[in-house]
């Protein structure tokens, strides 16, 4: 029988799951880092440490079985999973949330250079073409974003490949290793936190940070944060392990006009008129992805069934 793989309710409720509380730790996290001061990489391993919690809870309910795999096999998954969140951390602590979330969009292109030069992985000429108002989109709102600076620039530059990196390898590790999203990232998540353990004193020592009298709110908050960092891995690696790397970059597309807008309300980032056009760019890009990935997807069901 034909493995139909999860249906359309299940994939656009992780989808949704994704996109609300991706925004939400976006902006969680900058009030976290501007208003109090919170230390990035701490904050990162807490993140990690709640997902852990939280897996380690699911497993206890049966939502999942645990599974023997070869440890070797995650380190490098875990590696670049640690450099995607304290760059895309850094990214956003030393940017813009405007600025950071343009930056995040040219993730899509990146994966499909990695895709298709190192995995033998193809697109059609129609997919690739979506590329070109999603870019322009991207580039226009830089343009117009004035708070540019090297240093924010060097942490989104390295936030992009590191994490067009990892999450080609997310899916290629649950297919190798016969995963699922919940089995895979609860070993991984605890050994991400090991090797956070190991860089923290030497950039934010945790004497300091024990010794510093955070308020009630501030601790709240980032507890929060970490609830919520559980949420967005986990679907980060359900969506990936069952539609795409680029599917799952599409939806955060849609997360940077979102983002856009918040950062204008909440933290008066600029956001001149002309960066419409670029939203406008971007989410046009989406739908004819969108359009066309339905319709390949379609067609390939309609030549199964003829076979």
């Amino acid at each position: 029988m034909e493995n139909q793989g999860p249906g359309k309710f299940l994939i656009g409720l992780a989808l949704l799951i994704n996109l609300c509380s991706s925004i939400l730790i976006v902006f969680l996290n900058k009030w976290i880092y501007t208003v109090y001061g919170f230390p990035n990489i701490t904050l990162t391993c807490v993140h990690f440490i709640m997902t852990s919690l939280g897996l380690a809870l699911c497993l206890q309910c049966g939502l999942f079985m645990r599974k023997g795999v070869p440890m070797q096999a995650l380190v490098p998954l875990s590696l670049t999973f640690c450099g995607f969140v304290v760059f895309t951390n850094l990214s956003l602590q030393n940017n813009t949330v405007g600025t950071y979330q343009l930056a995040k969009a040219m993730t899509t292109p990146c994966i499909l250079f990695i895709h298709t030069f190192f995995y033998d992985k193809t697109y059609s000429r129609r997919v690739k073409l979506t590329l070109i108002p999603i870019t322009a989109g991207v580039i226009l709102n830089s343009i117009y974003d004035v708070r540019f600076n090297v240093k924010g620039t060097v942490y989104a530059t390295l936030g992009v490949l590191v994490t067009s990196l990892y999450q080609v390898w997310v899916g290629v590790r649950q297919k190798e290793l016969n995963l699922n999203s919940m089995q895979l990232l609860f070993f991984q998540a605890p050994m991400s936190v090991m090797m956070l353990f190991c860089v923290v004193p030497f950039y934010e020592p945790l004497h300091v940070t024990l010794e510093q009298q955070w308020s009630w709110t501030a601790l709240l908050l980032v507890v929060a944060s970490g609830c919520v960092a559980f949420s967005v891995n986990l679907s980060i690696y359900w969506i990936i392990g069952n539609t795409s790397p680029i599917t799952y970059n599409m939806v955060g597309h849609m997360k940077f006009c979102l983002t856009l807008l918040g950062g204008y309300f909440l933290f008066h980032d600029p956001l001149a008129s002309n960066q419409l056009v670029g939203v406008a760019l971007t989410f046009s890009g989406i739908l004819l992805y969108t359009h066309f990935k339905m319709k390949e997807q379609q067609q390939a069901k309609l030549a199964s069934k003829v076979c």
